[in-house]
């Protein structure tokens, strides 16, 4: 294995819009490769599926940035109050991880979501509306982002006003490139996320409802099971959570629709291969990318290859999805396939706990706007088309036309 760390060119557009022939270059020059990452970060990646897999569960490699032995990974995240930042289930790992998990996953169960399908529907449908007569739209800003705002803003009891600000503060905090963030926006971002959140709690424990959010006081004020750091970092999660993967899911599944005409005119002849089409959209170029961050209590060995206690290692359940040791003619967009167990949601106690959610929202938005929006088609040129930069992955807007007649 080379000793020299491969740069994952960020700034490159040509990358952004398709990185994975360079992916499957790594994974083919080895199970575990020193990258340069997003914000230029030195990282241990991951590529094959099984390797993958298995780092998923292991308890050796924790979630919570403090292990890191890169001190840029803690600069990344902002100065003020970084520990209320830190307090939540994504950055923690058991048994405080399963505490807080089990204060939310009620709502996340897939009887829960099942409920919320009409609600979801109506939204999808007024988007639709609002859209629909003009023969064109950018399907990121008018339809992928506004759908999974509105709900995750409806469940957790967010005024609607208010909904487009926490939006533009999570993509302050969480967007990266090729080069660290700059420490001063993403400070002021979470200072404006974090003062919205407190006077938000402060107004559902004036007036508590029926909601997920006043649910979570309850938690904090009458039960002690939660820190007021751990709740403001609960909200803040579920606020963006909630939204960035399924905007991407939607905007990127419609994307690789128009990308790929055959699977398009297969999906609008036989929309009960839509959840299929779903999973398909996830393995192939799931919303998180290229994976998810670890960091080593101690020295390991991953794949034969000895990783050093503090690293962070980059699970890269992008590349992995497409091992053709797991995945048949893995490059290749086929929404009938059936053994389809991908990483983009996850493994082990970590999985994605809005995946139901996620599933459900991207079923619906892509589901009815095919049937909605005729002739769908691309506005621009396929690499017009600009994709955020690192860490998740989708596109920023997606300019099309269509037909008027639904």
């Amino acid at each position: 294995m080379s000793e020299r760390p491969v740069l994952l060119p960020y700034a490159d557009p040509a990358f952004l819009a398709d990185p994975f022939p360079l992916y499957r270059q790594l994974r083919e020059e080895g199970p575990v490769r020193r990258v340069v990452a997003a914000g230029g970060l030195d990282a241990w990646l991951v590529t094959r599926y099984e390797d993958a897999l298995a780092a998923l569960s292991d308890p050796r490699l924790s979630s919570d940035v403090r292990d890191a032995s890169d001190p840029r990974l803690l600069a990344q995240l902002p100065g003020t109050e970084r520990e209320s930042m830190l307090s939540n289930m994504l950055r923690s790992d058991p048994p405080d991880h399963t505490r807080l998990r089990r204060l939310v996953s009620k709502a996340f169960t897939a009887r829960r979501v099942a409920q919320m399908r009409p609600r979801i529907q109506a939204v999808t449908d007024s988007l639709l509306d609002r859209i629909a007569p003009a023969g064109r739209a950018d399907l990121v800003a008018d339809f992928a982002l506004p759908l999974p705002v509105t709900v995750i803003g409806e469940l957790l009891g967010v005024p609607p006003d208010d909904r487009l600000d926490f939006q533009h503060w999570t993509d302050r905090m969480i967007m990266r490139g090729a080069e660290p963030p700059d420490p001063a926006v993403v400070d002021e971002a979470w200072q404006h996320m974090r003062a919205y959140v407190t006077g938000l709690i402060g107004d559902k424990r004036a007036h508590p409802g029926d909601d997920l959010l006043s649910g979570l006081i309850s938690a904090r004020d009458e039960e002690r099971r939660l820190s007021e750091d751990e709740l403001i970092a609960m909200v803040f999660l579920l606020l963006a959570a909630g939204y960035i993967t399924t905007v991407n899911l939607i905007g990127a599944g419609i994307a690789m629709l128009l990308a790929h005409p055959g699977q398009l005119a297969l999906l609008r002849s036989r929309p009960e291969l839509l959840e299929s089409a779903i999973e398909e959209f996830l393995r192939y170029d799931g919303p998180v990318n290229p994976g998810i961050a670890r960091f080593a209590r101690e020295d390991v060995e991953i794949a034969g290859t000895a990783v050093p206690r503090g690293a962070t290692v980059l699970i890269a359940s992008a590349i992995a999805d497409r091992d053709p040791a797991r995945f048949p003619d893995p490059d290749r967009l086929d929404i009938t396939r059936q053994d389809n167990a991908h990483l983009a949601f996850g493994h082990g106690v970590h999985y994605c706990l809005g995946a139901p959610l996620a599933r459900l929202e991207g079923n619906i938005a892509i589901g009815t706007a095919l049937r909605r929006l005729p002739g769908l088609a691309l506005a621009v040129e396929p690499d017009e088309i600009r994709w955020r930069p690192g860490g998740l992955r989708g596109p920023l807007s997606l300019p099309v036309t269509f037909g008027t007649g639904a």
